[in-house]
């Protein structure tokens, strides 16, 4: 196979869909915590909203979920940001609890190569992790 072909061949991420019970709450939350921009969406159905994540693709929320589902924390989504310590500061002035890997309150976690981590959930309960991982 040629070059080329192999590099047409990679597949890149489009879009992360995340199932949420409470449509304008789950938009609201993503909006204000990550500070996201939301997008035109084609269904107009008023069971979606969409954000970009600029090169990464988009975020989707999809009404519809059950509540009061229990995730996994090692499932969940990971966003990266310049500072954690600012990051932590904004948690703390919304009221969003968080904790590092081992389940600490308000701790974070420094992983062996130098990155800062926080965990936190969504409104749904879903894992949000918080990284200064340079990309």
């Amino acid at each position: 196979m040629a070059q080329t072909e192999k590099k047409q061949q990679i597949a890149v991420l489009n879009h992360i869909a995340v199932y949420v019970a409470d449509l304008q709450k789950a938009t609201d939350f993503y909006q204000s915590v990550f500070h996201l921009e939301q997008i035109p969406e084609p269904f107009k159905d008023g069971k979606h909203t969409w954000f970009t994540l600029g090169a990464a693709g988009h975020l989707h929320l999809i009404q519809g979920a059950k509540s009061n589902v229990e995730h996994e924390k090692n499932d969940h989504l990971c966003f990266s940001v310049a500072s954690v310590d600012a990051f932590t500061s904004h948690l703390t002035a919304k009221n969003i609890p968080f904790e590092n890997w081992a389940g600490k309150a308000g701790a974070i976690t420094n992983r062996v190569d130098g990155v800062k981590q926080i965990y936190f959930k969504d409104p749904d309960g879903h894992w949000l992790e918080v990284n200064d991982a340079k990309q």
